[in-house]
């Protein structure tokens, strides 16, 4: 088991430029110090350097990495693209481990969404649309019914604000760390 009963587990998941970086953003910034942020970006790609792949090091890192943080007492938000074939047995595993709720969300946006948001990205001159296009899975959620869709015409303070709510971040206190 991980966590405790009053840790929270906030799972973000959705295609590259669907908003999941600026919602977990947004939940650091409107909750505080306690909350940690477990990026799938930086762990693969800036930590250990690999591609995305079945089987790759990444995947048992972001679970590490998260249960390590639950068991200090944080509250956790993973985030990233996070491919329901590759990454969802990692997942629902976390998730029954987890002895505190766990909340999950998929942002659902439209590939021509995902182009115009990637297009005022820093790195949109080297991702190209045929590769967003190729990264691109509709509707990639996990089996048993276990995330929220969020549909591309929520702002992304309206996002905040329902994951505050829905988890019960909004009433939680900050950590003093």
């Amino acid at each position: 088991m991980v966590g405790t009963e009053e840790t929270r587990l906030v799972v973000l998941r959705g295609n590259s430029a669907s908003g999941k970086s600026s919602v977990a953003a947004g939940l650091r910034e409107r909750f505080g110090r306690g909350l940690a942020l477990v990026g799938q970006d930086n762990l693969r790609r800036t930590v250990l350097r690999e591609r995305d792949r079945p089987g790759a090091a990444n995947i048992g890192l972001i679970g590490l990495t998260a249960r390590y943080d639950l068991d200090a007492g944080y509250h956790v938000v993973v985030e990233g693209i996070l491919y329901a074939d590759r990454y969802g047995g990692m997942l629902a595993q976390l998730r029954a481990d987890h002895r505190g709720p766990t909340y999950s969300y998929y942002l659902g946006v439209p590939f021509e969404e995902t182009v115009a948001r990637h297009a005022t990205k820093p790195i949109a001159d080297d991702v190209s649309e045929m590769q967003l296009r190729d990264w691109y899975r509709s509707r990639d959620l996990l089996p048993g019914g276990v995330e929220t869709v969020i549909d591309a015409d929520s702002t992304l303070a309206a996002m905040v604000d329902r994951i505050m709510l829905d988890t019960g971040l909004a009433g939680l206190p900050a950590l003093d760390r």
